[in-house]
């Protein structure tokens, strides 16, 4: 296969990251880093042109493009030496560390709603393989060995996180042979090395004249540094649902208030209490409410306003969801609230890490896994500190 990509990179053990590629040269911003050719990227147009091709195009009910693409990674890593793709199948990962792969001991251990989501991922995995088992009884033709031993619920795991947490985006026509899902995946070797950092930007797509997917840096690189690009806007939670990984110090990161959290402050004897819900639930004010860098989010702020109306204020409500002030006395116990939320989101993720530190101990199998839900928590204590450190400013200022 044909690679075709800038010479002033270099593959290398990072400390931090891992295998990633160096800069041998300063990279300027616009400056193409990769430009990978079509015949080069892993779509369902590989594996339609496989041996696999004739099997899915006669399959009814048409399988998913993505149960497609698995089915051929397991095939291909099963024959290895025999596969066209065995250079990259060599330098893909064993294993992985998204929420599939760890131990319940340590998914336990998430914060919501990244608990949640990852048995909602696992769940939604377990419903594609069982779903795609009786097309791969038909493929035992192709293969001297079970192929229930072949296309195990294990090996369907490993390429389905091969793909989610490797793949460009790419659109695809719509093809007969598969179902109406989404065909918008590319693997494409050698361009997965680079690692992602939330703070550069790159422009990165399938130019249609050149016939390659390329990337830009937009942003400066220094020789001798690692390149990264930018998987997107992410914070912690969905770059360890979706990658596996945890970046420091990441902007877009966030700590999220569970509802049942928020509506344990609602005060019993609050007349206007079902109302209050009511309303947070008509206008989605009860997801999504979190802490960043900068202190508490605008809906969380919205819903605590919401929730602290005295009786006489109720028929205020809509100005609140507008932005307005109600009354310095809103403001403070909305304010005094958020900081109450803060503290016992501290003292709650600092138990967890008192926790993950025994476990730690005992658990010497499970250190990594642990070690990687350590550094979520570790993270979200930094931007909680960092609000109550905001709210004691806040508060002197008031007196």
């Amino acid at each position: 296969m044909e690679l075709v990509m800038k010479m002033s990179l270099l593959t290398k053990k990072m400390k931090e990251t891992g295998r990633g590629l160096m800069a041998t040269k300063a990279l300027q911003a616009g400056e193409l880093i990769i430009a990978l050719p079509e015949k080069c990227l892993l779509t369902t147009d590989t594996v339609l042109n496989s041996y696999l091709g004739e099997y899915i195009i006669k399959w009814r009910p048409p399988i998913s493009p993505l149960t497609a693409l698995c089915t051929f990674l397991i095939a291909e890593k099963y024959i290895h030496k025999k596969s066209l793709w065995q250079p990259y199948l060599d330098i893909l990962p064993e294993t992985y560390t998204c929420p599939m792969y760890l131990e319940q001991e340590a998914v336990n251990l998430f914060p919501e709603p990244l608990r949640r989501k990852a048995q909602e991922q696992r769940s939604l995995v377990k419903e594609l393989y069982v779903a795609a088992k009786s097309f791969f009884f038909s493929l035992q033709p192709l293969f001297p060995d079970d192929v229930e031993s072949v296309f195990n619920y294990r090996a369907f795991q490993w390429a389905w996180c091969t793909i989610n947490t490797r793949t460009v985006y790419m659109k695809h026509s719509q093809k007969e042979c598969f179902s109406r899902d989404p065909d918008n995946y590319a693997l494409a070797p050698y361009l997965d090395l680079l690692n992602h950092s939330p703070t550069v930007q790159v422009k990165a797509a399938f130019n249609e004249k050149t016939q390659c997917y390329e990337i830009r840096t937009l942003s400066h690189c220094a020789k001798n540094k690692e390149v990264f690009i930018n998987y997107g806007p992410h914070d912690d939670q969905r770059l360890l649902l979706e990658y596996g990984f945890v970046a420091a110090s990441n902007p877009h990161n966030s700590v999220h208030v569970g509802t049942d959290s928020l509506l344990t402050y609602l005060i019993p004897e609050d007349k206007q209490k079902h109302t209050k819900v009511s309303i947070l639930q008509e206008h989605k004010l009860l997801d999504n409410l979190t802490f960043g860098w900068d202190g508490p989010s605008w809906r969380l702020l919205t819903a605590l306003k919401l929730v602290c109306l005295e009786e006489d204020q109720f028929t205020s409500w809509k100005k609140v969801l507008l932005g307005d002030t109600i009354s310095e006395m809103n403001e403070k116990k909305s304010l005094d609230l958020a900081t109450k939320i803060c503290t016992s989101l501290i003292e709650e993720t600092q138990h967890v890490l008192q926790k993950i530190s025994i476990l730690k101990r005992d658990y010497v199998h499970l250190v990594n896994q642990l070690t990687l839900v350590e550094a979520l928590h570790m993270e979200n204590l930094k931007i909680l500190l960092l609000s109550a450190e905001n709210f004691q400013h806040l508060h002197c200022t008031a007196v």
